[in-house]
């Protein structure tokens, strides 16, 4: 007689229900640790932000701290940091200059609800039309500005300051092979503040950026006049402010999928982002999304891999602001400075620009990745330099195939039919002079035009077809198409003899 399985303890179906990780101390370690960090990194750049969009710095820390709480819960991306930015911030700050601080947040809770629409209709799946070349432009790029971001923290500044960048560089280089337990930049940032209040150097401070809030923000309506006038004020800000920020956050997201060799709900993170903002907007935020740098911080250097990190971030950013203001006001900028430093050069994909790679690239792609970086780099803005990146792809993919369409011609031995063979991808950049390929005058009364080996894409490659049956007729001469896939087949039976007046 077989005994029955003893029942599951409370423990046991706990574990059932929840990750694998929720039940790791080391797990847990990391993520509170990169969370301390991330937070401590983010209390400068969220009030440099708040200076760039006119408004006072709560205004900024407010956007990071409930940012990154709400995507926590509600992203796609596990371990993406979002907080208040510089792109959002130079898309709100005429905004803010032109109407004031209520109209700003208003534009932030309807870019909000913008999001949320563009996420449910599928955005995110514009997201794989961007070549690995613009990848790569985008990811140098943010390496860049990074670095370039902190080059005014190193100008007409106290010479100790560049002592303490370079030991803080030192320590995150140098610590990691003494213990991984603690991540490096925090040590860093601890040992830079210890030594600065020791020794009383007197180098510029975190608290020398902004006041720090003193409470937590309450939620509340925009005050503004809730009118026609107001929303057409408003909408084009709002509209922009959610193209950025979806942009830099799906960008992000891949970045993150590419480092962690996981997948990512990239429609989540889209509505997630909508949802965020919206709640930002209420709580007096400026409004944000994906943060490059901190997440690198976070993820790369740092290890995180959940969503605790995220959440812990936005968590620590108030209480470090709130209950320890004066011990986070003595940081020495130097020691956020050495931090980003260091995010800059590990983010910066160096392979990209070896000499051995280069040689092999191809000069289109080359030139794909150089025109984005310059783009972003000239801008500051990611958005811009993906679009005209991701255009200059285009252009370039289109002229490489537009030489793939070939047409040669066999006539039979007794004169009275000529086969065209096409080989190649039909579209408009390719079939524009596919009608000069033809022999009108000279070809026998019969025209075959075979398409076995080719395919039609668009319109243009139709009306191609149409013009050259057309040039023969004139000549008294009949064309037969064969050959056709079921697709192009399709499209030219939709569209032939539609397309000219003439």
């Amino acid at each position: 007689m077989s005994s029955a399985a003893p029942a599951p303890s409370p423990a046991a179906r706990l574990r059932g229900l929840k990750p694998d990780w929720i039940f790791d101390p080391k797990v847990w370690r990391t993520e509170v640790l990169a969370g301390l960090v991330v937070a401590l990194a983010l209390i400068p750049e969220a009030i440099s932000f708040s200076i760039i969009a006119g408004v006072d710095p709560a205004i900024g820390l407010f956007a990071s701290f409930t940012m990154a709480v709400v995507i926590s819960i509600v992203g796609g991306r596990r371990a993406m940091i979002s907080a208040a930015t510089g792109a959002i911030a130079l898309v709100v700050a005429p905004l803010n200059r032109e109407h004031g601080l209520g109209h700003l947040l208003a534009a932030v809770i309807l870019a909000g609800a913008f999001q949320v629409v563009l996420g449910a209709l599928g955005v995110a799946k514009l997201l794989r039309f961007i070549p690995r070349s613009v990848m790569v432009g985008f990811v140098n790029s943010l390496a860049v500005l990074i670095f370039m971001a902190q080059v005014p923290e190193m100008r007409n500044v106290p010479w100790p300051v560049y002592p303490l960048v370079i030991g803080g560089l030192a320590l995150m280089v140098f610590f990691p092979r003494i213990t991984t337990v603690v991540p490096a930049p925090l040590v860093s940032i601890v040992v830079l503040t210890v030594i600065t209040v020791a020794a009383g150097i007197a180098v510029p401070t975190v608290g020398d950026k902004g006041e720090l809030p003193s409470s937590l923000p309450v939620p509340g309506l925009p005050d503004v006049p809730f009118t026609p006038e107001t929303l057409t004020t408003i909408a084009p800000y709002a509209f922009a402010m959610a193209l950025v920020g979806l942009m830099e956050s799906l960008m992000t997201a891949k970045l993150v999928d590419d480092i962690t060799d996981t997948r990512s709900d990239k429609t989540r993170e889209s509505i997630g982002q909508g949802i965020a903002n919206i709640v930002t907007g209420f709580f007096g935020g400026m409004g944000g999304c994906a943060m490059i740098g901190q997440t690198m911080i976070n993820v790369k250097v740092s290890g995180a891999r959940t969503r605790l990190s995220t959440f812990l971030a936005g968590a620590f950013l108030m209480v470090l602001c709130i209950v320890f203001g004066p011990v986070v006001s003595d940081i020495p900028m130097a020691a956020l400075v050495a931090v980003m430093v260091m995010v800059s050069f590990a983010t910066f994909d160096w392979h990209s620009v070896a000499p051995k790679t280069l040689r092999r690239m191809p000069a289109g792609e080359i030139a794909v990745m150089l025109v984005t970086v310059a783009c972003v780099v000239a801008t500051h803005n990611l958005a811009i330099g993906v679009v005209v990146g991701s255009v200059t792809a285009m252009v370039v993919f289109a002229k490489r195939v537009a030489h793939l369409a070939e047409v040669t011609a066999v006539t039979d031995p007794d004169g009275t039919t000529v086969v065209y063979q096409v080989t190649g991808e039909l579209f408009f950049a390719s079939s524009n002079d596919l009608v000069g390929r033809f022999a009108y005058a000279t070809d026998p009364k019969k025209v075959v035009i075979d398409l076995s080996s080719a395919h039609i894409w668009d319109a243009s490659s139709v009306a191609a077809l149409d013009a050259i049956e057309t040039k023969y007729a004139r000549h008294g001469k009949t064309v037969e198409i064969t050959g056709l896939n079921a697709p192009s087949a399709r499209l030219h039976d939709k569209l032939t003899g539609e397309l000219s007046a003439h």
